[in-house]
């Protein structure tokens, strides 16, 4: 393109906008180049990480969720993109998906740096500090899964039976499956971890749940025409999402918080009080975004085998 031809683009875009040219190109003339630090921000997102101690390990574990909930971001715009899409094709379908999943990838992967990468002994003494902070109270992630399947999916498995799929979003989330994880077992009252969350989010997640109602991941595949969701390579990314999200990386995270909370015969409880390890194993859970694309066998056994990955279909 030439000079000229660029000016003229200019002149066009911004005498649309109702902005004279002259005044935008006078501008141009007291700007200054953009820097890295300047784009990136990284002065502010350094200075972001303020320990409650005097424990270093401490720092390695503000970051490590700082970094979850940079990733959590980028999942969620992928998700944005595929909810928002007018003509949505299997190509733009499947190639958004695997962004999604290779930030899971990634996320997984990850649990190393909290497992080998910090010491024990700290951790169980900072970790003290937090209460009752928990990474259950990470709103970013709740929305990840709004965005991925129908509010039915994610009943409690104990009630989801019996709920009426088309109750109050106010109905269903006191019926949410990580609701019990908030609750005492014996009275059944919410303690501080989820009144405290509920607090600060409960009326966004209401919101975020109506605007996914039928945009979320699961809704829109369902949407698209029978040979789209006969596509192998979607169905395959559909797959892979699915079970990346709700066993891959929870038994990370399981068996990650299993090396700090296990103490001979002795468990510990996480720091939010949460009995985790039903709140957190997917074969209690039975989580599942994509119910109808995993045959009787793999639903039986989900959670328990094949935890290093999927069946990779080469038809439907």
């Amino acid at each position: 393109m030439s000079k000229d031809e660029i000016l003229r683009k200019i002149e066009e875009k911004y005498n649309d906008l109702g902005i004279p040219t002259e005044s935008m190109l006078e501008g141009l003339l007291h700007s200054k180049p953009i820097t890295y630090w300047d784009y990136i921000q990284t002065g502010p997102l350094l200075s972001l990480q303020a320990q409650r101690t005097t424990l270093p390990d401490e720092k390695v574990f503000i970051m490590y969720h700082q970094i979850n909930e940079l990733l959590f971001k980028m999942i969620l715009w992928e998700m944005t993109q595929i909810s928002r899409k007018k003509e949505l094709t299997t190509s733009f379908f499947t190639s958004r998906l695997g962004r999604i999943s290779r930030y899971f990838d990634m996320l997984t992967t990850s649990f190393s740096i909290m497992g080998d990468g910090m010491d024990a002994e700290q951790y169980m003494k900072f970790r003290q500090t937090l209460t009752p902070a928990s990474g259950f109270q990470s709103a970013q992630y709740r929305m990840i899964e709004f965005a991925s399947t129908e509010v039915i999916n994610l009943i409690d498995i104990r009630f989801r039976d019996k709920i009426d799929k088309n109750c109050s979003y106010e109905h269903a989330f006191e019926h949410l499956y990580w609701q019990a994880a908030g609750k005492d077992h014996e009275t059944g009252e919410k303690i501080i971890l989820l009144e405290l969350f509920e607090k600060k989010y409960k009326n966004r997640f209401l919101r975020f749940m109506e605007e996914y109602h039928k945009t979320n991941l699961w809704s829109r595949f369902k949407e698209l025409p029978e040979v789209d969701k006969k596509n192998v390579d979607l169905v395959n990314a559909m797959r892979h999402y699915d079970h990346t999200v709700n066993v891959n990386w929870v038994m990370a995270h399981y068996n990650t918080a299993g090396k700090y909370l296990n103490s001979g015969d002795v468990e510990i409880e996480a720091t939010g009080g949460s009995h985790w390890r039903k709140y957190m194993h997917p074969k209690y859970q039975r989580r599942i975004f994509f119910p109808d694309l995993w045959n009787e066998e793999e639903l039986k056994n989900w959670g328990i085998s094949n935890l290093d990955g999927c069946k990779i279909l080469t038809e439907l």
